[in-house]
């Protein structure tokens, strides 16, 4: 179990979800604390944008429970899960290509009824290197840069935890570890961060906690640091 003394923000507990038949994540339990950056990592097929999209409302789990700050949230509608405080950015069509950024960031903040432009502005504070692609459609941006514009749009409606799938896919080294530091500095706002990523250690060495995903079942958690010693993550990543 988790080691620290804090209340989880969310708590996934013995979960199983899938997309009809056998399910493809059996019985898992996790949690994402405020301020902290969790990180699920696995093989290809281990489940673990299944388990995000399930706690996010996409999909509905089959048993078991998803908690947001001790209210049972589980199974209901993506919309609704987002104004209880869940923001979740999946790994593709994170923006809308035709759009500029400020329209890819006003779209985020749909439910908001006021203060949209002063978000912006926060968001521009918050990543300075925003500010300067606003009016850009965010078709011309690069890879890293449209990761970052997703990231700002989950970050629109002021969550209380962030759902990231794959934020760094396709991305060269340097531009994944621009895109860490982002989540650090989200993290840091007092959001409880899930991430999920391909690159093992890059991952678990930015990671508060860290649960390892096999064949849609939870293998072992730790702290970061901890699990990149594991045997059990070796196979997981090249040295």
């Amino acid at each position: 179990m988790v080691d620290h003394d804090a209340d989880p923000t969310l708590s996934i507990d013995r979960v199983s979800v899938g997309y009809g038949g056998l399910p493809i994540v059996q019985d898992v339990s996790i949690q994402a604390l405020r301020a902290r950056i969790t990180v699920l990592v696995g093989l290809n097929g281990a489940g673990k944008s299944t388990l995000l999209k399930a706690i996010a409302g996409v999909l509905k789990p089959s048993s078991g429970r998803v908690l947001l700050n001790g209210e049972d949230i589980t199974g209901k509608a993506p919309e609704v899960v987002l104004r209880k405080g869940v923001s979740y950015v999946p790994q593709v069509a994170n923006v809308f290509p035709s759009l500029t950024v400020r329209e890819n960031l006003e779209m985020g903040g749909y439910i908001l009824r006021s203060g949209l432009k002063e978000k912006i502005e926060n968001l521009c504070e918050l990543f300075p290197d925003l500010k300067a692609t606003l009016k850009q459609p965010a078709k011309n941006l690069s890879g890293g840069q449209r990761h970052m514009v997703a990231v700002a749009r989950g970050l629109m409606v002021d969550p209380v935890a962030l759902l990231l799938d794959e934020p760094t896919a396709g991305l060269a080294p340097r531009f994944e570890e621009a895109v860490w530091e982002r989540i650090v500095i989200v993290a840091r706002t007092g959001v409880a961060l899930l991430v999920v990523d391909q690159n093992v250690r890059r991952a678990l060495s930015h990671a508060d906690w860290g649960y390892v995903l096999a064949t849609g079942r939870k293998l072992t958690e730790g702290p970061g640091h901890k699990l990149l010693e594991s045997d059990d993550v070796g196979n997981l990543y090249s040295a």
